[in-house]
């Protein structure tokens, strides 16, 4: 399957997109490589991210999830 955003890892790691106009961080260890059709992950600001159509979206906003060190 082929992802139509423009995706890129920058050099900490951290995984961005282009959706619609907009640069957008996508999270780091929380996305899913390879990504495949119907894959959905919750960055650590609580944006839900989800495959759909080849396309990564947006889906919704959450509450950020509990990070424990």
């Amino acid at each position: 399957m082929e992802i139509k955003n423009k995706l890129w890892m920058n050099g900490s790691l951290e995984w961005y997109a282009y959706i619609g106009d907009a640069e957008v961080f996508l999270g780091s260890r929380e996305v899913p490589v390879p990504l495949e059709e119907g894959d959905k992950w919750t960055n650590i600001y609580g944006d839900v991210f989800q495959v759909v159509d080849g396309y990564i979206t947006l889906v919704e906003r959450v509450e950020p999830p509990q990070r424990y060190w």
